[in-house]
């Protein structure tokens, strides 16, 4: 439970607790005691201040407030020049001393609370708290702890007890107990002096995380056997943030692009990038991946290694979301590799479109008829196709143009690498 949880907790319950500056200012504050802020101001302003204060309350020790006919046990910490830090004030009932704000606790809060004496005997206690024994209140309290836990944790649990009254305010735990069927539970709160009748106590409050623990240890387990796999497998990959940073990587794409691992974690993933036709189109997909209007894509690459020379590359890229994110991560796998990235002059729509409707069979004459062309602009760009790309023939130009990347060789029928749209030719 984080502070945020325990807040919300204390936001149903009759109590206030507070930060304050000189002169009793409420820098922030909480709590159900008290319908609104400016009533809890009052309350504040009640409370004895500098030299007024008792000796007990000034070294942190508890006192007994009266406030508009309600009655208050109060820690708080007064510094020597009289500025007000932080403190915390239960509404007690009058006739049994703290009875009231203990029964209170039982019937508005889940989490388990439980009050003892310095002796570890336990005087109170809640349904919640006992059902982490296995046990009912009734049965619970007049137990010390010794009859409750093990030797180890009564030892244990003793020492905070100790720590609490000796040092007058309270202190926040996440501990491990041992439940009635003998396996390790964990919990997380808080313990704090209180005064039970005449005696001097220590109360606690806790939430049971035991489950939440569990979740979290199983996590690190999945993480930890994902993150070997990726090591040993020798799959060059990569987890990109939704900015394009860099946030895991396996050994295998740093060994690829030449550069030390630690210098890959965290830097821009476009710093990897050339500056070519694929770059704008892989910018695309991402887009895409991160809006959420795709979940994967498989696109090409023109990668830059730490020697500055370039490879094309095929990346199959995968949007995850982690819980609670809106906005997910993307993996991005090295498929395949090419042949060292050999720049190739500017085509035009037209041209591209010439070279996949080769590249699937057509002849001359079927590609005017697809490109609503005539036999001689068909001619013209061939010509100047031979001569931009370097192949005298019909074969040589799909060659070309898949060792190019200007055609991707992960589609049929063929179609441009930079496509926009996995149908689109071009």
């Amino acid at each position: 439970m984080d502070e945020a949880d325990f807040k919300t907790l204390l936001a149903t319950l009759p109590v206030f607790w507070w930060e304050a500056g000189r002169g009793a200012e409420v820098v922030e504050g909480g709590g159900g005691a008290f319908a609104d802020a400016h009533t809890a101001d009052r309350f504040l302003k009640a409370l004895p201040d500098g030299h007024d204060a008792p000796s007990a309350l000034l070294a942190g020790g508890p006192h007994r407030a009266r406030f508009e006919d309600r009655t208050f046990d109060v820690n708080w910490s007064v510094r020597e020049d009289g500025a007000r830090s932080r403190g915390v004030a239960v509404e007690v009932n009058d006739a049994a001393a703290g009875t009231g704000a203990c029964a209170a606790f039982a019937d508005l809060s889940p989490a388990a609370v439980f009050v003892r004496d310095a002796d570890g005997r336990h005087v109170w206690a809640n349904h919640a708290y006992a059902h982490l024994y296995g046990t009912t209140r009734d049965r619970l309290i007049g137990r010390h702890l010794a009859e409750t836990d093990g030797p180890e944790d009564a030892a244990r649990f003793l020492a905070f007890d100790e720590e609490v009254l000796t040092g007058g305010h309270s202190v926040r735990h996440t501990l491990v107990y041992r439940r009635p069927d003998g396996s390790p539970g964990h919990a997380a709160g808080y313990r704090f002096p209180v005064t039970w009748g005449s005696l001097r106590c220590v109360a606690g409050i806790y939430v049971d995380i035991t489950e939440y623990t569990h979740a979290l240890d199983q996590r690190r387990r999945a993480e930890e056997d994902l993150r070997a796999l990726r090591d040993h497998s020798g799959l060059p990959c990569l987890r990109l943030s939704a900015d394009g940073v860099v946030g895991e990587a396996s050994s295998a794409v740093a060994e690829l692009l030449r550069v030390r691992l630690r210098d890959l974690v965290g830097s821009p993933a476009d710093r990897l990038l050339a500056r070519t036709p694929e770059r704008a189109a892989l910018h695309r997909v991402w887009d895409d991946l991160i809006g959420g209007r795709r979940r994967s894509a498989r696109t090409s690459a023109v990668l830059v290694d730490g020697d500055r020379r370039q490879r094309r590359a095929w990346v199959h890229l995968s949007a995850v979301r982690r819980t609670g994110d809106w906005v997910p991560d993307v993996w991005a796998v090295v498929t395949g590799l090419g042949l060292s990235h050999e720049p190739h002059p500017p085509l035009t729509a037209a041209q591209v479109r010439i070279l996949a409707l080769l590249a699937a069979g057509h002849s001359n004459a079927g590609i005017a008829e697809a490109l609503h062309l005539s036999r001689q602009t068909v001619d013209y760009h061939l010509s100047r196709l031979r001569h931009l790309l370097g192949g005298a023939t019909r074969p040589a130009l799909v060659a070309r143009a898949y060792v190019l990347g200007i055609l991707s060789p992960h589609s049929w029928p063929p179609r441009s690498t930079t496509a926009a749209h996995p149908l689109s030719p071009a």
